[in-house]
């Protein structure tokens, strides 16, 4: 059968089809859970801080940044799909379901909204925002860059600053990680992405990912970057920059 008959799905319309499938890999493949603890204490939002996450998906990272914010903070997930966040919105209505062992008791106590919008174009309004994150997210993003600092100027002066992404490894002896780098990348992309690309979705995804990280570095000031998963696995936060940014 000829791959290319019939219609090629849009981006949200690819992930709304496959959103279970990747709620099950997002909360319980390999690292996962490492991963996203990662996440959330490089974040490290202030207790009752309000904080967005970009490409939230079916909301795995929910729990772990939500455990970090106490009963006066809220998790606003913004995503593409709808799909995945009626997913999200599933699980957000039944914490049982979540099988995360994050402190779900907790979590559960945190104001939790899910809207459908672009991270490239935040829906919210800038007063109302203090940490802003996405993971796996800016590797799918034309532009990362330009979206990185919507997100600084959407925390504003003072506010925070997280992404995780995965990228091969810049280092000696790391080659053996390319193939499964490639194979991630066209897993994760819609039908006929590497094809209108021209190139290999992971070399895009390393370096949109290289573009969103310089992007936190240059917004942010106390900069932490760490590796994970031998260099696979990158997380960089930072608190944004500004005449009122703290010290």
């Amino acid at each position: 059968m000829r791959s290319d008959v019939g219609p090629r799905l849009s981006a949200p319309e690819f992930y709304t089809r496959l959103a279970r499938a990747y709620d099950a890999i997002a909360r319980h493949g390999p690292y996962v859970a490492t991963l996203r603890r990662a996440l959330a204490a490089a974040l490290d939002p202030d207790s009752g801080a309000t904080v967005v996450e970009f490409g939230c998906g079916t909301g795995a990272n929910r729990p772990y940044i939500a455990s970090r914010l106490g009963p006066r903070g809220a998790y606003v997930g913004v995503d593409f799909a709808p799909g995945v966040l009626r997913v999200a919105r599933e699980r957000d209505r039944d914490p049982d379901t979540n099988g995360d062992g994050v402190g779900d008791a907790d979590a559960g106590a945190v104001g939790c909204d899910y809207v459908r919008g672009d991270a490239a174009r935040p829906p919210l309004c800038r007063d109302a925002v203090d940490a802003c994150c996405g993971a796996f997210v800016v590797g799918m993003l034309s532009d990362p860059a330009a979206a990185v600092r919507e997100w600084a100027d959407l925390a504003g002066p003072g506010g925070r600053l997280a992404l995780l992404d995965l990228a091969r490894a810049a280092r000696p002896g790391a080659g053996a990680q390319d193939p499964a780098c490639d194979l991630f990348g066209r897993a994760g992309s819609p039908p006929g992405t590497a094809k209108s690309l021209e190139r290999s979705p992971a070399t895009v995804q390393d370096e949109r990912v290289t573009a969103a990280h310089r992007a936190l570095r240059e917004a942010c000031a106390d900069v932490e970057y760490r590796t994970l998963l031998g260099g696979f696995a990158r997380v960089s936060a930072g608190t944004v920059s500004g005449p009122d940014a703290q010290e």
